[in-house]
Protein backbone atom coordinates (compact mmCIF):
# COMPACT_ATOMS: atom_id res chain seq x y z
CA UNK A 1 0.00 0.00 0.00
CA UNK A 2 0.98 3.87 -0.66
CA UNK A 3 2.07 5.40 2.30
CA UNK A 4 0.69 9.21 1.93
CA UNK A 5 2.05 12.09 4.24
CA UNK A 6 -0.93 14.11 5.44
CA UNK A 7 -1.95 16.87 8.40
CA UNK A 8 -2.23 15.92 11.77
CA UNK A 9 -5.55 17.53 12.01
CA UNK A 10 -6.53 15.21 9.57
CA UNK A 11 -6.71 12.32 11.31
CA UNK A 12 -10.20 11.68 12.57
CA UNK A 13 -11.57 12.14 15.90
CA UNK A 14 -8.51 14.06 17.78
CA UNK A 15 -8.30 17.86 18.30
CA UNK A 16 -4.82 19.48 18.71
CA UNK A 17 -3.29 22.79 20.17
CA UNK A 18 -0.35 24.74 20.89
CA UNK A 19 -0.24 27.73 24.14
CA UNK A 20 2.55 29.15 25.28
CA UNK A 21 4.52 32.49 26.54
CA UNK A 22 6.96 33.37 24.31
CA UNK A 23 8.66 36.21 26.64
CA UNK A 24 8.92 33.69 29.55
CA UNK A 25 10.11 30.57 27.29
CA UNK A 26 7.02 28.16 27.84
CA UNK A 27 4.35 26.29 26.57
CA UNK A 28 2.05 23.46 26.82
CA UNK A 29 0.24 21.11 24.22
CA UNK A 30 -2.70 20.02 24.49
CA UNK A 31 -4.75 16.89 22.27
CA UNK A 32 -8.26 16.25 22.93
CA UNK A 33 -11.26 13.07 21.69
CA UNK A 34 -14.20 14.33 23.74
CA UNK A 35 -15.84 10.51 22.83
CA UNK A 36 -12.61 8.85 24.58
CA UNK A 37 -9.85 7.10 23.00
CA UNK A 38 -7.98 4.09 24.05
CA UNK A 39 -4.63 5.02 25.53
CA UNK A 40 -1.11 3.87 26.96
CA UNK A 41 1.58 5.29 27.88
CA UNK A 42 5.71 4.22 28.32
CA UNK A 43 8.08 6.29 30.67
CA UNK A 44 11.36 6.37 30.54
CA UNK A 45 14.79 7.58 31.45
CA UNK A 46 15.11 8.61 35.05
CA UNK A 47 14.01 11.73 35.76
CA UNK A 48 10.06 12.00 34.60
CA UNK A 49 7.20 13.71 35.64
CA UNK A 50 3.55 12.65 34.52
CA UNK A 51 0.06 12.49 35.97
CA UNK A 52 -2.43 10.11 35.51
CA UNK A 53 -0.49 7.57 33.89
CA UNK A 54 -0.72 4.20 36.36
CA UNK A 55 -3.78 4.42 35.37
CA UNK A 56 -2.86 3.69 31.95
CA UNK A 57 -1.74 0.46 33.27
CA UNK A 58 -3.14 -2.35 31.10
CA UNK A 59 -4.48 -4.19 34.41
CA UNK A 60 -6.35 -0.66 35.76
CA UNK A 61 -10.06 0.16 35.12
CA UNK A 62 -10.23 2.84 33.01
CA UNK A 63 -9.98 2.19 29.01
CA UNK A 64 -10.53 5.83 27.57
CA UNK A 65 -9.15 8.83 28.00
CA UNK A 66 -10.62 12.02 27.24
CA UNK A 67 -7.90 14.31 26.81
CA UNK A 68 -3.62 14.23 26.94
CA UNK A 69 -0.86 17.26 27.51
CA UNK A 70 2.11 18.27 26.83
CA UNK A 71 3.63 20.92 29.46
CA UNK A 72 6.70 22.41 30.12
CA UNK A 73 7.39 24.08 33.60
CA UNK A 74 8.72 21.05 35.35
CA UNK A 75 6.59 19.92 37.98
CA UNK A 76 4.91 23.22 37.90
CA UNK A 77 3.54 22.23 34.46
CA UNK A 78 1.39 19.41 35.59
CA UNK A 79 -1.67 22.21 36.43
CA UNK A 80 -2.00 22.42 33.21
CA UNK A 81 -4.36 19.03 32.92
CA UNK A 82 -6.62 20.76 35.46
CA UNK A 83 -7.51 23.51 33.29
CA UNK A 84 -7.71 20.66 30.46
CA UNK A 85 -10.48 18.86 32.73
CA UNK A 86 -12.35 22.06 33.31
CA UNK A 87 -12.82 22.89 29.44
CA UNK A 88 -13.85 18.83 28.95
CA UNK A 89 -16.49 19.19 31.30
CA UNK A 90 -18.05 22.20 30.25
CA UNK A 91 -17.99 19.54 27.57
CA UNK A 92 -19.95 16.64 29.18
CA UNK A 93 -16.93 14.50 28.27
CA UNK A 94 -15.76 12.40 31.30
CA UNK A 95 -15.63 8.82 32.42
CA UNK A 96 -18.88 8.27 34.00
CA UNK A 97 -19.30 7.85 38.01
CA UNK A 98 -23.33 8.73 38.27
CA UNK A 99 -23.02 11.77 40.02
CA UNK A 100 -20.54 13.28 37.98
CA UNK A 101 -18.16 13.05 34.61
CA UNK A 102 -15.08 12.88 35.22
CA UNK A 103 -12.48 13.49 32.04
CA UNK A 104 -9.64 11.48 32.42
CA UNK A 105 -6.52 13.67 31.42
CA UNK A 106 -3.28 12.36 31.78
CA UNK A 107 -0.07 14.43 30.83
CA UNK A 108 4.03 15.01 31.60
CA UNK A 109 5.73 17.53 31.42
CA UNK A 110 9.59 18.45 30.38
CA UNK A 111 12.44 20.81 32.35
CA UNK A 112 12.58 24.32 30.93
CA UNK A 113 12.54 26.51 33.83
CA UNK A 114 16.60 27.67 32.97
CA UNK A 115 15.05 29.20 29.17
CA UNK A 116 13.08 32.85 30.15
CA UNK A 117 11.25 33.03 32.94
CA UNK A 118 11.70 30.48 35.68
CA UNK A 119 9.00 31.98 37.71
CA UNK A 120 6.48 31.83 34.89
CA UNK A 121 5.23 28.29 33.94
CA UNK A 122 2.12 26.71 31.81
CA UNK A 123 -0.70 26.69 34.54
CA UNK A 124 -4.42 25.51 34.62
CA UNK A 125 -5.51 28.41 32.74
CA UNK A 126 -2.86 28.12 29.95
CA UNK A 127 -4.26 24.51 29.83
CA UNK A 128 -7.90 26.10 29.34
CA UNK A 129 -7.08 28.38 26.31
CA UNK A 130 -5.35 25.37 24.74
CA UNK A 131 -8.08 23.28 25.20
CA UNK A 132 -10.38 25.88 24.13
CA UNK A 133 -8.53 26.54 20.89
CA UNK A 134 -7.91 22.77 20.26
CA UNK A 135 -11.91 22.89 20.01
CA UNK A 136 -11.59 25.04 17.38
CA UNK A 137 -9.46 22.67 15.27
CA UNK A 138 -6.79 25.17 13.84
CA UNK A 139 -3.73 24.29 11.95
CA UNK A 140 -0.66 22.56 13.88
CA UNK A 141 2.34 24.38 13.85
CA UNK A 142 5.99 23.05 14.83
CA UNK A 143 8.71 24.95 16.34
CA UNK A 144 9.16 27.06 18.99
CA UNK A 145 5.27 26.53 20.39
CA UNK A 146 3.25 24.73 22.63
CA UNK A 147 5.55 22.19 25.03
CA UNK A 148 8.50 23.13 22.89
CA UNK A 149 8.61 26.99 23.13
CA UNK A 150 11.50 26.39 25.35
CA UNK A 151 13.13 23.20 24.78
CA UNK A 152 16.96 22.82 23.28
CA UNK A 153 19.28 20.19 23.05
CA UNK A 154 22.40 18.86 23.64
CA UNK A 155 22.95 20.88 27.28
CA UNK A 156 25.98 18.47 28.11
CA UNK A 157 28.20 21.53 27.98
CA UNK A 158 25.97 24.01 29.26
CA UNK A 159 23.30 26.55 27.89
CA UNK A 160 26.05 28.46 25.51
CA UNK A 161 26.49 25.45 23.25
CA UNK A 162 23.40 23.88 23.78
CA UNK A 163 20.61 24.32 20.51
CA UNK A 164 17.01 25.15 19.92
CA UNK A 165 14.78 22.29 20.55
CA UNK A 166 10.81 22.52 19.51
CA UNK A 167 7.58 20.42 18.86
CA UNK A 168 7.18 18.57 16.21
CA UNK A 169 4.65 16.60 13.67
CA UNK A 170 4.17 14.06 11.80
CA UNK A 171 1.42 12.32 10.32
CA UNK A 172 0.79 9.58 7.18
CA UNK A 173 -2.11 7.59 5.67
CA UNK A 174 -1.78 3.81 4.84
CA UNK A 175 -4.92 2.79 3.09
CA UNK A 176 -7.47 3.14 5.74
CA UNK A 177 -4.98 3.47 8.48
CA UNK A 178 -4.14 7.13 10.31
CA UNK A 179 -1.04 7.79 12.25
CA UNK A 180 1.27 10.57 13.30
CA UNK A 181 2.82 11.53 16.20
CA UNK A 182 3.54 14.63 17.91
CA UNK A 183 6.85 15.24 19.69
CA UNK A 184 8.36 17.99 22.10
CA UNK A 185 12.10 17.27 21.70
CA UNK A 186 14.09 18.09 25.01
CA UNK A 187 17.06 16.50 24.78
CA UNK A 188 19.85 15.71 27.12
CA UNK A 189 21.08 14.11 23.89
CA UNK A 190 22.04 15.59 20.52
CA UNK A 191 19.79 15.00 17.22
CA UNK A 192 20.47 12.65 14.05
CA UNK A 193 18.46 12.32 11.10
CA UNK A 194 18.20 8.37 10.56
CA UNK A 195 16.94 8.92 6.89
CA UNK A 196 20.65 10.61 6.28
CA UNK A 197 22.70 10.04 9.24
CA UNK A 198 23.23 14.15 9.74
CA UNK A 199 23.52 15.31 12.86
CA UNK A 200 20.91 18.28 12.91
CA UNK A 201 21.06 19.18 16.42
CA UNK A 202 23.22 19.00 19.88
CA UNK A 203 26.26 20.39 21.47
CA UNK A 204 27.32 22.66 19.20
CA UNK A 205 30.99 25.17 19.12
CA UNK A 206 30.05 28.55 17.76
CA UNK A 207 33.82 29.90 17.57
CA UNK A 208 34.87 26.18 15.28
CA UNK A 209 31.12 26.45 14.02
CA UNK A 210 31.17 22.52 14.35
CA UNK A 211 29.05 19.77 16.52
CA UNK A 212 31.09 18.69 19.77
CA UNK A 213 29.18 15.21 19.70
CA UNK A 214 27.45 14.37 23.17
CA UNK A 215 28.41 10.88 23.24
CA UNK A 216 32.20 11.71 22.47
CA UNK A 217 32.00 14.02 25.44
CA UNK A 218 30.24 11.39 27.76
CA UNK A 219 33.30 8.77 27.12
CA UNK A 220 36.09 11.64 27.98
CA UNK A 221 34.30 12.14 30.73
CA UNK A 222 33.78 8.97 31.70
CA UNK A 223 35.71 8.80 34.79
CA UNK A 224 35.26 12.35 36.15
CA UNK A 225 31.64 11.13 38.45
CA UNK A 226 29.77 14.51 37.15
CA UNK A 227 27.28 13.38 35.13
CA UNK A 228 24.84 14.53 37.77
CA UNK A 229 25.69 18.32 37.17
CA UNK A 230 23.00 18.05 34.45
CA UNK A 231 19.58 18.94 34.20
CA UNK A 232 16.99 20.65 32.00
CA UNK A 233 16.07 17.55 29.98
CA UNK A 234 12.85 15.06 28.96
CA UNK A 235 11.23 14.69 25.60
CA UNK A 236 7.31 13.57 25.30
CA UNK A 237 5.93 12.33 22.67
CA UNK A 238 2.04 11.00 21.88
CA UNK A 239 1.59 8.51 18.80
CA UNK A 240 -2.11 9.27 17.21
CA UNK A 241 -4.12 6.87 15.09
CA UNK A 242 -7.25 4.93 14.31
CA UNK A 243 -5.47 1.93 14.54
CA UNK A 244 -7.79 -1.44 16.42
CA UNK A 245 -6.18 -2.31 19.73
CA UNK A 246 -6.18 -3.69 23.38
CA UNK A 247 -5.67 -1.25 26.40
CA UNK A 248 -2.03 -3.44 26.58
CA UNK A 249 -1.27 -3.00 23.13
CA UNK A 250 -1.74 0.40 23.32
CA UNK A 251 1.02 0.32 25.76
CA UNK A 252 3.20 -1.82 24.41
CA UNK A 253 3.20 0.62 21.05
CA UNK A 254 3.98 3.34 22.96
CA UNK A 255 6.90 1.49 24.47
CA UNK A 256 7.98 0.67 20.68
CA UNK A 257 7.34 4.17 19.75
CA UNK A 258 10.51 4.81 21.77
CA UNK A 259 12.50 3.41 19.38
CA UNK A 260 12.27 6.90 17.31
CA UNK A 261 13.44 8.15 20.03
CA UNK A 262 16.57 6.24 20.15
CA UNK A 263 17.23 6.28 16.73
CA UNK A 264 16.79 9.82 16.40
CA UNK A 265 18.58 11.18 20.53
CA UNK A 266 22.52 10.08 20.60
CA UNK A 267 21.64 9.29 24.02
CA UNK A 268 18.28 8.84 24.72
CA UNK A 269 16.43 7.45 27.92
CA UNK A 270 19.37 8.97 30.01
CA UNK A 271 19.35 9.71 34.24
CA UNK A 272 18.23 13.02 33.66
CA UNK A 273 15.67 12.65 30.55
CA UNK A 274 12.06 11.64 32.02
CA UNK A 275 11.56 10.57 28.51
CA UNK A 276 7.74 9.60 27.81
CA UNK A 277 5.90 8.32 25.13
CA UNK A 278 1.83 8.31 24.80
CA UNK A 279 -0.51 6.45 22.23
CA UNK A 280 -4.23 7.43 21.49
CA UNK A 281 -6.51 5.49 19.64
CA UNK A 282 -10.19 5.57 17.76
CA UNK A 283 -10.08 1.89 17.59
CA UNK A 284 -11.84 2.12 14.28
CA UNK A 285 -9.28 0.12 11.68
CA UNK A 286 -7.88 -3.74 12.02
CA UNK A 287 -4.22 -3.89 10.94
CA UNK A 288 -1.39 -5.75 11.52
CA UNK A 289 0.65 -4.89 14.27
CA UNK A 290 3.90 -5.45 13.17
CA UNK A 291 2.77 -3.09 10.19
CA UNK A 292 1.49 -0.71 12.77
CA UNK A 293 4.73 -1.51 15.01
CA UNK A 294 6.95 0.07 12.02
CA UNK A 295 5.07 2.75 11.36
CA UNK A 296 4.72 4.09 15.01
CA UNK A 297 8.29 4.29 15.24
CA UNK A 298 8.20 5.68 11.93
CA UNK A 299 5.86 8.72 12.73
CA UNK A 300 7.92 9.57 15.78
CA UNK A 301 11.29 9.57 14.69
CA UNK A 302 9.96 11.99 11.14
CA UNK A 303 8.02 13.95 14.26
CA UNK A 304 11.37 14.98 16.02
CA UNK A 305 12.93 15.71 12.82
CA UNK A 306 10.60 18.39 12.26
CA UNK A 307 10.79 19.63 15.36
CA UNK A 308 13.86 20.72 14.77
CA UNK A 309 13.65 21.51 11.21
CA UNK A 310 11.27 23.93 12.22
CA UNK A 311 12.69 25.92 15.36
CA UNK A 312 14.00 29.06 15.11
CA UNK A 313 16.81 30.87 17.65
CA UNK A 314 15.64 32.52 20.65
CA UNK A 315 16.72 32.19 24.31
CA UNK A 316 20.27 32.80 23.28
CA UNK A 317 19.72 29.22 21.75
CA UNK A 318 21.17 28.68 17.51
CA UNK A 319 18.42 26.46 15.34
CA UNK A 320 19.55 24.38 13.12
CA UNK A 321 18.01 26.94 10.30
CA UNK A 322 20.44 29.17 11.24
CA UNK A 323 23.69 26.59 11.61
CA UNK A 324 22.79 25.57 7.81
CA UNK A 325 23.29 29.61 7.26
CA UNK A 326 26.78 29.40 8.70
CA UNK A 327 27.48 26.26 7.18
CA UNK A 328 26.42 27.15 3.97
CA UNK A 329 28.41 30.87 4.63
CA UNK A 330 31.43 28.88 4.98
CA UNK A 331 31.46 26.80 2.29
CA UNK A 332 30.93 29.57 -0.35
CA UNK A 333 34.37 31.68 1.45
Amino acid sequence: MKLIEINLQDIKGFCFANEQNQAAGTGCTVILSKQGVLAGVDVRGGAPGTRETDLLKSENLVEEIHGLFLAGGSAYGLSVGSGVMEVLEKENSGFDVTVAKVPIVPGAILFDLNIGSSDIRPDSEMGVRAAEIALESPPFISGNYGAGTGASVGKCQGNDRAMKGGIGQFAIQVGNLQIGAVVAVNSFGDIIDPSSGERIAGVFDRNKQKFMKTERILLEDMESQRTNRFSGNTSLGVVVTNASMTKSQANKLASIAHDGFARTMMPSHTFVDGDTIFTMSTNDVEVDLNSLSYLTTYVVERAVVEAIHAAQSNYGLLSYRDIKKLYKQDQSK
